[in-house]
């Protein structure tokens, strides 16, 4: 009697496993460059409270210049997470850099909206394509041969009959919404949520700009009145 064949293996195809390997190296060279500059930032503080007291002054706001640069470019990258050097800014400096935290921020969120703007939309599609995600990225092709009414049209016509008027006209709002909504980072996190903004063309520069300046103003403002330790309440 033979013996009985081995139970078939399921092996991962090809192209899918390529896929994964190119997502996987995006995610890993973001979050490597993301953990990298925390590190960089809070050794760059600690070693200027070892100086002497006469050169700390300046030491010190060069540190806080690299933390807010840093900080501007990492709350633009999708999923990257940045806000905790914000934040920790903010908790140790308290009012005196919360102006200067509150325009990092809308930077970092400005230059996502325009590298939104100005990226081929093959950029995106790969991604989508990694992912597996085909329908997302047949949306993108037709979407690209679009002008921005008919976007809103075609956007309009993907959701509920009651949905689509109220969201088309209240867009800028609902980014708002989403930018202050905790665990946005799901969804991308602020930088994603600008990009995707500026990406799809429905966003017009002049109201987004408002909209992200609006947005994110009521926690530095709320430290620059109160202080950092509104921060820590429940």
């Amino acid at each position: 009697m033979a013996p009985p064949s081995p139970a078939p293996t399921r092996d991962i195809p090809p192209g899918l496993a390529r896929s994964l390997a190119r997502l996987a190296l995006r995610v890993a060279i973001l979050v490597i460059f993301a953990y990298a500059a925390q590190a960089l930032v809070l050794h760059a503080m600690r070693l200027t409270e070892a100086l002497p007291a006469a050169s700390r002054g300046t030491a010190q706001m060069s540190v806080l210049l690299l933390a807010l640069i840093l900080y501007a470019i990492l709350i633009a990258i999708p999923f990257v997470p940045g806000v905790e050097i914000g934040v920790a800014l903010l908790i140790l400096r308290g009012a005196e850099v919360a102006p200067f935290v509150y325009l990092a921020t809308l930077t970092g969120l400005t230059l996502a909206y325009t590298a939104g703007r100005v990226l081929p939309h093959g950029w995106l599609q790969s991604t989508f394509a990694d992912l597996r995600m085909h329908r997302a990225s047949a949306l993108l092709d037709r979407l690209s041969e679009l002008g921005p009414e008919r976007r809103l049209a075609l956007l309009r016509s993907r959701l509920p009959t009651w949905l689509g008027p109220h969201v088309v006209r209240l867009r800028y709002l609902l980014l708002a919404l989403a930018l202050n909504l905790p665990g946005n980072a799901l969804l991308g996190g602020g930088g994603g949520l600008s990009l995707l903004a500026g990406f799809s063309r429905l966003y017009r520069p002049a109201g987004t700009f408002v909209t992200l300046a609006l947005a994110t103003a009521p926690i530095p403002l709320l430290v620059w009145a109160v202080g950092p330790e509104v921060l820590s309440r429940n």
